[in-house]
C-alpha cells in the first residue's frame, strides 16, 4: 500500500469528464460522517466527480441528501475508486461551490483538495472493480452527466 498526496495520473485522466459513454457502468463510493457520528456511504457515478487536476476535485451531489449535508458540515470525505488494478482512497477536504442560476441539472456543487490518497493492491490479484451497474436509459444519463460535468468545470 503507498500513500501520496495527490491522485494518479491515470485516476485523474479517468475523472477528466470525457469518454463517459465507455465508463458509464463504473462507480465510486463517497464516504462522509453524519451528525451521529455514523458511516454514511454514497454511490458517484463518473458524471459526477471531476478531476481538474490531480490534487483538486469537483463533486456535484443531489441537494439536500445525508451526504451533500454531511459534507456541508464537516468539510471532508474520502472518494473510494478501483482504478487500474488498485483500490484508490483519497482523502477530501471540500467546501461548497456557489450555486450555478441557470444550472440545467441544479446540484450541490463542491471543491475538493485531496489531501492524502492510498493506492491498495493485491501481490496476487489484481482488482477489477467495485460497485458497477447498468444505466436504465443510457443516452438520457450521458447527456445529463456531460452537462452536469460542464457545469461543475465553471
Amino acid at each position: 500500500m503507498t500513500e501520496q498526496a495527490a491522485i494518479s495520473e491515470g485516476l485523474c485522466q479517468w475523472l477528466d469528464g470525457f469518454n463517459l459513454e465507455s465508463k458509464q457502468n463504473d462507480a465510486m463510493l463517497l464516504l462522509s460522517v453524519t451528525e451521529d457520528g455514523w458511516p454514511n456511504t454514497a454511490m458517484l457515478s463518473v458524471g459526477e466527480v471531476l478531476a481538474l487536476d490531480q490534487s483538486r476535485l469537483r463533486i456535484a451531489l443531489w441537494q439536500g441528501t445525508g451526504t451533500a449535508g454531511n459534507l456541508l458540515r464537516a468539510g471532508q470525505a474520502t472518494l473510494v475508486a478501483i482504478h487500474e488494478g488498485a483500490a484508490h482512497y483519497v482523502r477530501l477536504r471540500v467546501q461548497p461551490l456557489p450555486d450555478l442560476p441557470d444550472a440545467l441539472h441544479p446540484r450541490q456543487r463542491f471543491e475538493a483538495e485531496v489531501v492524502s490518497v492510498r493506492e491498495d493492491t493485491a501481490k496476487y490479484a489484481d482488482i477489477l472493480s467495485a460497485v458497477r451497474f447498468q444505466l436504465h436509459e443510457p443516452d438520457q444519463v450521458l447527456e445529463r452527466w456531460k452537462e452536469t460535468l460542464g457545469e461543475l468545470r465553471k
